[in-house]
């Protein structure tokens, strides 16, 4: 049973939700960032994931990260791993985002949507079957489904009609 903080923070974090989607942002999909903790990468894993060049994700199965990042490829949206607050600040204030898809701990959450205010983001709470910050995990059809909420629709290919007979 989660405790009565826990459970305050997930309904802050279902009413940003809410007022999100009633915004209806829509975004091309390179302006959407898909924004992780850290904690989602298996700790047997001995990459770093999250500085550029830090040899990315081996793509072994072993943690939600490779599933996140087919996602991301699926879609065409921009992906960060953030080691904590202030790498994942410096991503969500990156020019070109303009909505955010969040996978983290309720408190980060939280924290995270204050501070990037009024920036949209959608944020999904993490699983932490092993506890708090250490192998965690994610629901992926949530995160498909934000990650649909805010990408625009590609328009219907223009058909060209019969060309106009001239009688």
């Amino acid at each position: 049973m989660p405790n009565p903080r826990t459970i305050l923070l997930r309904g802050l974090l279902r009413l940003n939700n809410r007022i999100t989607r009633w915004r209806r942002v829509r975004t091309d999909p390179g302006r959407v960032l898909l924004l992780v903790a850290h904690c989602l990468q298996s700790s047997a894993c001995g990459r770093n994931l999250t500085r550029p060049g830090g040899g990315g994700c081996a793509r072994c199965g072993r943690c939600p990260i490779d599933a996140l990042e087919e996602l991301r490829q699926r879609f065409g949206v921009q992906m960060r791993i953030a080691g904590g607050g202030r790498q994942a600040l410096a991503a969500v204030r990156l020019p070109e985002i303009r909505a955010v898809v969040a996978v983290a701990c309720e408190r980060e959450l939280l924290q995270g949507l204050m501070a990037v205010f009024p920036r949209p983001v959608l944020a999904i709470s993490n699983v932490r079957p092993l506890g708090d910050c250490h192998d965690t995990q994610a629901d992926l059809r949530e995160v498909e489904a934000a990650l649909q909420a805010f990408i625009r629709p590609e328009p219907p290919p223009i058909v060209p009609g019969p060309a106009p007979s001239s009688t």
